[in-house]
């Protein structure tokens, strides 16, 4: 087996952790801390464009940079090293992108595509998380009926990731009130600023601040019959490709702040000193240390695998649960591990590490929780028996 990076996925990484320590590492605390504008935000992010991540796996026909996603998976990563905010919104951008790329017709790919991966749409949203419909996504209950040669749609989400300067999203809905629980659902692309399309309040977080995370209601929102995406009534199916590759970009997500908490403080313990020597020469936590870090390894080498296979075209359902599922649990664990090395300074904000703990909360949370990756994973291995 070879573990290797290509040339062109190495160049990604490294572009990718340039890009973190120039750009994204001096302002993370300060827009974490609402210091800093959400035009410095978004430039960023439009500098990302303008490298081409904001389509990592989309053709190069469609504007995109036809990397693959083990590149995505490490772009994330090393995005996610400096400022989880900017992470979450090129990971979920890069999502909807797919999600397009696979369900599409041809001109809702030329359509939408190019300005997603250019940055001419600050971001793109995923809309599928609503008041009722939470782990349990098929109960969705946003209903879109039909209103001649269009679609009109109503209802609430709840946690929308870039809504405020999305420029489409992608909007599951019911279009089949009869049909069994989650066969009856259809997805639509619906476009930043039209009318009924309803940005609400924004959400005051434990962490990823500076990423913009809101209510969105449609009310008598009326679309043309070509944003329906994929084919009808199959909307929740035929995402399922993207949603689990979502999961690939979270578990990347979290394995980057998890290592940018335990390198911020192994460096701190190596130079800290207590009764005379530096903390670092004591068993407990050298422990700490080679746990966090033999974790992450762990998570990065179920990240690369699931990410391979998804490259591949080979089932992955499995292998992204479980990489989602670990790689985030470990960062959690790195970073709590974190703020115990740094000790009282670790619980102030004159450290990065009580930011990287916060950060890390909510990805055993978002893009569907721990507990449903669990339930995924051993759905598929019964599955197989």
């Amino acid at each position: 087996m070879n573990l290797e990076l290509t040339e062109e996925q190495k160049l990604i990484q490294s572009t990718a952790r340039d890009f973190a320590e120039k750009e994204l590492a001096p302002v993370a605390a300060a827009l974490d801390r609402g210091e800093e504008s959400r035009e410095k935000f978004l430039a960023n992010i439009a500098k990302l464009a303008d490298l081409g991540f904001m389509g990592l796996n989309i053709k190069s026909a469609y504007g995109g940079a036809e990397a693959g996603s083990v590149a995505l998976s490490l772009a994330i990563t090393e995005i996610a090293r400096a400022c989880a905010s900017t992470a979450v919104t090129l990971a979920v951008n890069n999502l909807v992108a797919e999600i397009i790329q696979t369900t599409g017709t041809e001109e809702q790919k030329k359509k939408h595509l190019r300005d997603i991966c250019s940055g001419a749409y600050p971001a793109a949203s995923l809309a599928l998380t609503e008041p009722g419909a939470g782990s349990d996504s098929a109960a969705v209950s946003t209903l879109a009926e039909r209103d001649g040669d269009g679609w009109v749609l109503n209802g609430s989400k709840i946690f929308i990731t870039s809504a405020p300067y999305a420029g489409v999203f992608a909007v599951f809905a019911v279009t089949d009130k009869a049909a069994p629980k989650g066969s009856g659902i259809s997805c639509f692309l619906v476009e930043a600023g039209t009318p009924g399309l309803v940005i609400g309040r924004e959400e005051h977080k434990m962490g990823q601040r500076a990423s913009a995370t809101n209510e969105v209601s449609f009310e008598n929102c009326r679309v043309p019959g070509d944003a329906l995406l994929g084919a009808l009534n199959k909307g929740f199916s035929s995402a399922a490709e993207g949603l689990a590759g979502g999961r690939i970009n979270i578990g990347s997500l979290g394995l980057g702040i998890g290592l940018a908490a335990i390198d911020y403080a192994t460096a701190y313990a190596a130079d800290r000193k207590q009764f005379g020597r530096s903390i670092s020469e004591f068993q407990a936590v050298q422990w700490m240390i080679a746990e966090s870090y033999t974790e992450l390894e762990a998570g990065r080498m179920l990240l690369m695998n699931a990410a391979a296979r998804r490259e591949a075209g080979k089932p992955h359902t499995k292998e992204a649960a479980m990489c989602k599922m670990y790689a985030t649990e470990a960062a959690n664990r790195a970073c709590y591990n974190a703020v115990q090395l740094l000790g009282g300074y670790g619980y102030t904000d004159q450290f990065p590490v009580e930011r990287y703990a916060r950060d890390a909360r909510v990805t055993s949370i978002y893009e569907g929780t721990n507990e449903v990756q669990r339930f995924i994973v051993a759905r598929e291995i019964l599955k197989s028996l």
